[in-house]
């Protein structure tokens, strides 16, 4: 998302940004960044301006000035829309981000959404959806919860699987393209950083993809595992890293085994499987990722036989 699309408010300063624009397109970044840091001093509030500044000092090999413009940008809107927090965070020696902004989320996939299978599937061969169905067991579930559904390509692959198929998602954009499609029971606007344990349960919580934009997963996979319901089944797609938790440029995350497996385990799940697969393309290249599933405990009746208690197997 670039800070370009953002206007100051004051037509001068626009077209200062404008100008600076230019002499950006013709490799004289200092010129750029002297043009707009000058106008910055009548917009000291504007994150877009202070977020472009910062990735012109970064381009130029100043990666002080770049971090001091980002802090700014932080500063000036502190939901991160635009993701500066993760770009100042990219040039430290070492990054202490641990989740991506959900304003930097909802912004980007409602601006994405439109276009937004035409890209994945169509350019970059997104197939994390038949990955994790392939995965799954080939037996029915009754009640089924798609986190970070999107516009419904995870939907798709399960619906029929499914007795009832909920889609929840940050973005307003992707949830009226999922919605369009006429694949889920129930479709609800949710920040999956945010979620708290109630008293639903489901049979199966799937998220393609998903969890790369969440960062730690400590908290997200507390919640799918004291959602599910007993014997129920969660599966999940994360790209491959060789520590816990790695900012990639991208400003995704990435996940190791170990990490994952340990989160899986501590949280009472079983039947934990990690399968390497190539999640889609990005720049030419394979994503390499993780298809992850993990079962809750079934219930079994306490000492086999006559008790008239379940108890967690």
């Amino acid at each position: 998302m670039s800070a370009i699309c953002v206007s100051s408010g004051r037509l001068d300063v626009d077209r200062r940004l404008e100008f600076a624009e230019g002499l950006a397109l013709s490799d004289d970044l200092a010129a750029a960044i002297e043009v707009l840091g000058d106008a910055m001093a009548l917009v000291p509030g504007w994150a877009a301006g202070w977020y472009r500044l910062g990735e012109w000092h970064a381009a130029a090999g100043g990666h002080d000035a770049a971090i001091r413009a980002w802090d700014r940008a932080v500063a000036a809107d502190p939901a991160d829309r635009l993701g500066a927090g993760m770009k100042r965070d990219l040039l430290r020696a070492v990054p202490v981000t641990e989740e991506v902004p959900p304003a930097f989320v909802e912004a980007l996939f409602d601006q994405y959404a439109p276009r937004f299978e035409t890209s994945l599937v169509d350019q970059l061969g997104y197939r994390a959806p038949q990955l994790l169905a392939a995965a799954l067991p080939s037996r029915p579930f009754g009640r089924a919860i798609d986190l970070g559904c999107g516009t419904g390509l995870a939907g798709e692959v399960l619906r029929d699987r499914c007795g009832w198929l909920g889609g929840w998602d940050i973005s307003a954009g992707m949830l009226r393209e999922a919605g369009a499609k006429g694949i889920y029971d129930s479709l609800d606007k949710r920040d999956l950083s945010r979620l708290e344990i109630g008293t639903d349960r489901y049979d199966l919580i799937v998220a393609a993809d998903v969890f790369i934009y969440l960062g730690a997963l400590e908290r997200i996979i507390a919640w799918c595992a004291g959602s599910l319901a007993p014997g129920g089944m969660l599966a999940f797609t994360v790209e491959t890293g060789d520590a816990p938790l790695t900012l990639r440029e991208s400003r995704r995350f990435a996940h190791s085994a170990g990490y994952v497996r340990t989160l899986l385990a501590e949280a009472g799940l079983d039947g934990i499987r990690l399968d390497g697969a190539v999640l889609r393309q990005d720049r030419g290249e394979d994503v390499a990722g993780l298809v992850a599933t993990a079962r809750a405990p079934a219930l079994q009746r306490e000492g086999q036989s006559g008790g008239e208690d379940a108890v967690p197997a």
